[in-house]
């Protein structure tokens, strides 16, 4: 009888936490967000037409390879575009690499604007060819368009405009491009070196990552700019098993592949991670809430009643969004035996591994390290690297491009995001405590689908856009005080 009213004043709680969640949603304002690229077309086309060029560049990098020639010719097309930038920037290059100083009225609070120059392979076939620059349907086609043409001709765009107007910005202002980001090589690592070399600490970095993005989460409409604040760790892993081999026609038990397959549905149905969500991420779902219809508004709202819920329920129905929950390795190569007759002596997995803060490299490696051994193989880690640290939300440089977000985007509205990916960004953290992951572009479901696949693409009607707020980000570096003399040695 005592377990019976126990279990009934639970269900009564339980009905009346519901219920003040309920009450708390009903009486939140329902928002929407009304953002929607509406340039004047004639500017819209010119920029669109400078982004062609740079695309028509072919800028494929490739590990571990000295590709310099190639890059100096993209940077010829930059030349050629960007005329102001290249008379009165110092422009220092590093192994293909770019690096750009526009002195200002201070070099107090250094601002970084960067993306790349390199692209992924174009493989496959495309509706238009991928280095052809075409423009049409409303669209700029080719490999890079995305993926991050786009915002390395918006900010050189922005400067040239300024530049032209004899403008002098109120902090040093730095134009950082690397040609080896998407090989994660160390092309970055060269920028940040020199500019430690002068003595520059960058007050905000400014890099691509987050975007606007059209519906960032299922039932959420409309374009919302998602401001990445820390990416998480990867690491490449090799997991191989070992036999001595054999006919087929007599197979034994416990094979090298049969091992590997057993491994891999254990870490499949059996996640070993632990699920957690970040402030960062638990700040984007209160953002976002009041914009998703009511029954998602309904939970994202009240994290302090559904937080349990939604560490369950997210990963299975958004991996995106479930991959800001937790640790996570996908699986993504495999090879075994030659011949269909010959069992292997050798098998193999390949797997990537994202690491996120709450179980970091060292704890994540170690959880499948252990996994390894139960199944008897043999584990080697290629090219790992931890989370980065998080940018404050609350900092002013992270407040400074929310507003320059609103100032340029009028019914955008703006949230932190997790990186999934990596970014050359990474590397800045190092000399800057500001890191932000922000391309100002529209991204909608088929500039995401693009993106290292077939038919890139962006839609010129962001493009004015996106040169806009680079140009109010440079004017929002004022400081509105007296600014201290400019040290010769920075720039």
């Amino acid at each position: 009888m005592i377990v019976f009213w126990l279990l009934l004043a639970l269900i009564g709680i339980v009905l009346i936490l519901l219920l003040v969640a309920l009450v708390r949603t009903l009486r939140a304002p329902s928002m929407k967000s009304t953002y929607v690229p509406a340039p004047d077309e004639e500017e819209a086309l010119a920029l669109a037409g400078k982004l062609a060029k740079m695309v028509q560049v072919e800028t494929v990098s490739v590990p571990e390879t000295d590709q310099r020639e190639k890059f100096l010719g993209f940077h010829r097309c930059l030349e050629e575009l960007f005329p102001l930038v290249h008379q009165r920037l110092e422009k220092t290059e590093i192994d293909g690499n770019l690096l750009y100083c526009w002195h200002g009225q201070s070099s107090e609070r250094p601002l970084v604007l960067m993306s790349h120059q390199d692209v992924v392979p174009a493989e496959g076939e495309w509706t238009h060819p991928p280095f052809s620059g075409d423009i049409a349907d409303g669209k700029v086609w080719g490999r890079g368009t995305s993926d991050t043409k786009c915002s390395v001709m918006a900010f050189f765009e922005a400067v040239e405009r300024l530049l032209a107007e004899g403008f002098i910005p109120p902090q040093d202002v730095y134009l950082s491009s690397s040609c080896t980001e998407e090989w994660a090589g160390d092309g970055c690592p060269k920028l940040v070196a020199e500019l430690k070399r002068r003595g520059v600490r960058p007050w905000l970095v400014v890099d691509e990552g987050g975007g606007i993005i059209t519906e960032p989460i299922g039932g959420i409409h409309g374009n919302f700019a998602m401001v990445g604040v820390f990416e998480k760790g990867k690491a490449d892993v090799r997991l191989t098993a070992r036999s001595n081999g054999g006919h087929a026609s007599a197979p034994v038990r416990h094979s090298p592949l049969a091992r590997l397959a057993d491994f891999v549905h254990e870490m499949e149905h059996r996640d070993p991670f632990r699920r957690r969500l970040p402030p960062e991420v638990a700040s984007m779902f209160e953002t976002l809430a009041p914009y998703a219809g009511f029954p998602l508004r309904y939970v994202l709202g009240n994290l302090w009643l559904f937080r349990p819920v939604l560490l369950r329920v997210l990963p299975l129905i958004s991996a995106q969004a479930g991959a800001m929950l937790r640790t996570t390795i996908a699986f993504t190569m495999a090879k075994g035996s030659d011949a269909y007759n010959v069992m292997p002596q050798e098998a193999s997995i390949g797997a990537n591994l994202r690491f996120i803060p709450h179980q970091g490299m060292e704890e994540s490696l170690a959880i499948l390290r252990k996994k390894a051994k139960k199944y008897k193989l043999e584990m080697e880690v290629y090219h790992a690297s931890d989370f980065t640290r998080a940018t404050d939300i609350s900092s002013e440089a992270f407040r400074t491009v929310l507003k320059t977000i609103g100032q340029v985007f009028p019914g955008c509205p703006a949230s932190p995001y997790v990186m999934t990916g990596a970014t050359d960004a990474r590397f800045y953290q190092e000399i800057c405590d500001h890191v932000v992951r922000f391309a100002p572009v529209v991204y909608g479901p088929e500039q995401m689908r693009g993106m290292h696949g077939l038919n890139e693409t962006i839609e010129y009607a962001c493009l004015p856009g996106a040169v806009a707020f680079y140009t109010q980000l440079i004017r929002n570096m004022d400081l509105g005080h007296e600014q201290p003399e400019k040290e010769a040695e920075q720039c």
